[in-house]
């Protein structure tokens, strides 16, 4: 009866750390995430297009992860079908939730350079890079780009 009641023990606690291990592995990347929207938008005009556009304002936690690497979680938002690709955009949400077609705001998306294509999934993946802040307002770009990017999970 003791060698039983070890080994029900023994297999709880086994069980209980894969699922703190796989709760962890649900939780990376989202952080970056958290970090990003930390952000604000100002009014201001733009010759270009002759009327006022938002420009982001950002905190000093989003402006601290300037050109550093970093691991995002997300889902890959295709530009060009559904293969391989070295550019694509990167979402915090699924396609149908998106900053394109849901109603997420555009601090939720990022253009991404992969350093080798990564295949598509619409299930969300892990990659790291560096990430790089539009300091300039480029409105032609997305606010956030992440450049040398590796899938790290699918």
């Amino acid at each position: 009866m003791k060698a039983l009641n070890t080994f029900i023990l023994t297999i709880a606690i086994l069980a209980s750390s894969l699922m703190l291990h796989a709760q962890d592995n649900a939780k990376e990347g989202t952080e970056t995430w958290k970090t990003l929207s930390k952000i604000t938008f100002r009014k201001q005009y733009d010759e270009f297009m002759g009327f006022k556009v938002d420009v982001p304002v950002f905190s000093p936690d989003v402006k601290e992860l300037e050109g550093k690497e970093v691991i995002v979680r997300g889902y890959i938002i295709p530009t060009e079908g559904y293969k391989s690709h070295t550019e694509f955009v990167f979402s915090a949400y699924p396609y149908n939730m998106c900053f394109f077609c849901g109603g997420a705001g555009p601090e939720t998306v990022m253009e991404v350079q992969a350093a080798e294509p990564i295949k598509y999934s619409a299930d969300p993946v892990i990659i790291k890079g560096t990430i790089h802040l539009n300091l300039e307002g480029d409105i032609e770009r997305l606010i956030y780009s992440l450049s040398d990017a590796k899938l790290v999970r699918e």
